[in-house]
């Protein structure tokens, strides 16, 4: 559906979540939340991943270290996965107010300035 693939691209379909973040159910930065289940490589990501539970110390976030560094998007190869919790790990482990300013500074970068959402 065209309008579907619009929303999806320009990265739209986010902003509900804000509504997430006013009601203290999101942060604005931290892992990004997954499906439970959410499969990975073909796999469940607590399958795959067997440190994958750490990233719940940290309440989920709008934008992430791992969106931050491209990894957004289906996770089909399992390097890609892994980066992913890595990255989520990373970022609790060195969690502070400057890293979240990097992040949200990035995200806005790539998701309004140029439109990439990656």
């Amino acid at each position: 559906m065209p309008l579907g693939r619009f929303l999806r691209r320009t990265s739209i379909d986010e902003l509900p979540q804000l509504l997430n973040v006013l009601r203290g159910d999101m942060s604005l930065v931290g892992p990004r939340p997954h499906v439970e289940g959410q499969l990975a490589a073909g796999l469940p990501y607590e399958h795959l991943v067997p440190y994958y539970s750490y990233r719940r110390h940290m309440r989920p976030g709008l934008t992430g270290w791992a969106q931050a560094n491209g990894y957004r998007g289906p996770t089909s190869q399992s390097e890609q996965a892994i980066g992913r919790i890595d990255h989520d790990v990373a970022y609790i482990q060195n969690f502070s107010l400057l890293l979240d300013l990097r992040i949200i500074l990035i995200t806005m970068h790539r998701e309004f300035l140029r439109g990439t959402g990656s």
